[in-house]
């Protein structure tokens, strides 16, 4: 049997605007789509004004974007008086939008490409999803758990 990622994608999957607040991609996170593998959505799409795919915004980049800027420059936060801090930070962060925080330069795969290249193309750069892309549209999405439960717990080989 020959998979591809037609066959594997998630169709039913949460999209966000880029100029929505990240207020608006934290409740559609905390309250993501529970796939049929059990598996919870932890990522959204994030789509232009055509409906094209602009980036992914992740539960990882929200709390990224949580800390302070300074710490990307190699400071040791645990030197640091962090007391009442946190609620400042949260304040700066609900004043976002999904464009300042999102990740861009997203790779995509086709719905046609092999189960084996999309897979290599995650485990090299350490990728949990793939949108699967059609016109530069998002129209499903490959995640790695889905594959390792398609090869390993459904045993459709």
């Amino acid at each position: 049997m020959t998979l591809h990622a037609k066959d594997i994608m998630v169709t039913r999957f949460e999209t966000i605007h880029e100029e929505a607040p990240i207020d608006e991609a934290i409740d559609k996170i905390a309250h993501g789509i529970v796939r049929d593998t059990g598996y919870k959505t932890i990522s959204l799409m994030v789509i232009d004004d055509i409906g094209k795919l602009a980036g992914v915004v992740t539960m990882f980049d929200i709390l990224y974007h949580l800390r302070p800027s300074f710490l990307n420059l190699g400071v040791d936060g645990k030197e640091l008086n962090w007391e009442g801090q946190l609620k400042i930070l949260l304040e700066m962060l609900h004043g976002k939008k999904v464009s300042d925080i999102m990740s861009r330069h997203v790779v995509g795969v086709e719905a046609d490409d092999h189960l084996v290249v999309i897979l290599d193309r995650m485990v090299k750069n350490k990728y949990r999803r793939l949108p699967v892309l059609k016109n530069s549209q998002p129209i499903g999405i490959v995640y790695i758990s889905d594959i390792f439960h398609t090869l390993f717990l459904e045993k459709r080989i």
